[in-house]
């Protein structure tokens, strides 16, 4: 979902990036301190949502809004403002919403519910997963990048456990090689779950990693795996007796997947 937020005082158009990304984490969001430019970019960019302030320098955000409906006119305006006397403005412009600041998590995540026009979420899967050979994963065509080299291993780990959940525990075991289960490595296992959680957001996959209290999983839905593609028996998918290479746990997985292949 692309989301565009205009307001020209910089306080409060992070204060509202801020309310936004937590009441739709999974958003791209473009922000502009000037209405020009929000224009500007309407003009070669398409997006479901604007945020904007009435109240604005030069253009304000009633005169902003009739330019974004020209080019989209299903684009929904969720004005937020301060003041109002615009609200018969807004309605006239058949705005979706009008917010009241301060604009906080709760009154975004309200609005959203009664959008105008309702956002048809994208059933591609962003998240290219390879298994057979080394382990990878792939968003819009390159290698996604961890700060740490373990949580790609984690979730590998989870890819190989299909849909399965595991626990903190077991997650110990396998990384680190039945090493004691100590609060030095569960803390190291938290950061791991920080840093895929919030890299996996930042590409809008977000919801590919499902946690709750010490269950950890991927929703396999979500993503695109030659294995589990492979399994589903599909005919396009090569299997060169290769699995996650780079991971000496996956061994057993290889075991199996040969013997399969064998008994075909």
């Amino acid at each position: 979902m692309k989301i565009i937020v205009v307001d020209d005082e910089k306080i409060a158009l992070d204060g509202m990036v801020s309310a936004i990304k937590k009441a739709v984490p999974d958003s791209e969001i473009h922000k502009f301190s000037k209405s020009e430019d929000a224009a500007r970019f309407a003009e070669n960019n398409k997006f479901e949502i604007a945020f904007l302030d009435i109240e604005m320098r030069g253009m304000n955000g009633i005169e902003l809004a009739e330019i974004l409906k020209k080019n989209n006119p299903s684009v929904n305006i969720i004005f937020a403002t301060g003041y109002n006397t615009y609200s018969i403005d807004a309605f006239r412009l058949h705005a979706s919403g009008y917010i009241t600041k301060p604009v906080t998590a709760e009154k975004i995540s309200e609005e959203m519910l009664y959008l105008r026009n309702p956002v048809e979420q994208s059933t591609e899967k962003k998240l290219k997963v390879q298994c057979f050979g080394n382990f990878e994963i792939f968003h819009e065509g390159k290698p996604l990048k961890f700060s740490r080299s373990k949580t790609k291993e984690l979730f590998a780990y989870l890819v190989d456990r299909k849909g399965a959940s595991v626990n903190t525990e077991q997650i110990c075991a396998v990384l680190w090689d039945g090493r004691d289960d100590t609060p030095r490595l569960r803390n190291q296992v938290r950061n791991l779950v920080c840093d895929l959680r919030s890299t996996l957001k930042a590409v809008g996959s977000g919801d590919v990693f499902v946690a709750s209290r010490n269950s950890f999983s991927v929703d396999t839905e979500l993503i695109d795996c030659d294995y589990y593609r492979f399994l589903n028996g599909e005919n396009e998918v090569i299997y060169y007796g290769e699995y996650m290479s780079q991971y000496s746990w996956a061994e057993m997985r290889l075991g199996s997947l040969m013997m399969n292949k064998k008994s075909d």
